[in-house]
């Protein structure tokens, strides 16, 4: 990120970030830890149970464990951002979906507080942005990359 008030930002987020994978993490292992043996094979949890027993394992719903290329990192500001522009509604959502199926407010209320600060986290991309567009020369802020081409105006 070539704007120090970006790069503060981005490192504030990522640290959050770690912090909300924390509380994910909490939840799955409170409400797995107790399961007996029908109710693992009754829910469809015995394929996961069978690798990691009730540990945390960072795994998508659709059953794609976490890798590296889950980050989408360009190396180019307008990219980047505009991936955790994007990356953060698909959190959102994600939550959304999770409070939709949650009837435990055990679950509910910690899922809420992680929603919210996946809009605040939006917020603070999009401002990240902003303040990289108005760096940059209006009339061709999409076409490179501020932190490796330079662009001479015409004489």
């Amino acid at each position: 990120m070539p704007y120090s008030k970006v790069k503060a930002t981005l490192t504030d987020i990522g640290t959050e970030e770690l912090g909300h994978m924390e509380i994910v993490s909490a939840i799955v292992y409170q409400l797995t830890r107790n399961l007996t043996p029908s109710q693992i094979k009754e829910s469809g949890f015995d394929k996961y149970f069978v690798d990691h027993t009730t540990g945390i394992y960072p795994i998508a719903a659709s059953g794609t464990p976490f890798s590296a290329t889950t980050f989408q990192a360009t190396g180019d500001v307008i990219a980047d951002l505009t991936e955790d522009l994007a990356a953060e509604q698909k959190a959102r959502l994600t939550y959304d979906n999770i409070l939709r199926l949650a009837d435990d407010n055990d679950v509910k209320d910690p899922i809420r507080f992680l929603r919210q600060r996946e809009l605040v986290h939006f917020q603070r991309f999009g401002e990240s942005l902003r303040i990289t567009q108005d760096n940059l020369n209006s009339k061709n802020f999409y076409a490179f990359n501020p932190a490796f081409d330079k662009i001479s105006p015409k004489k």
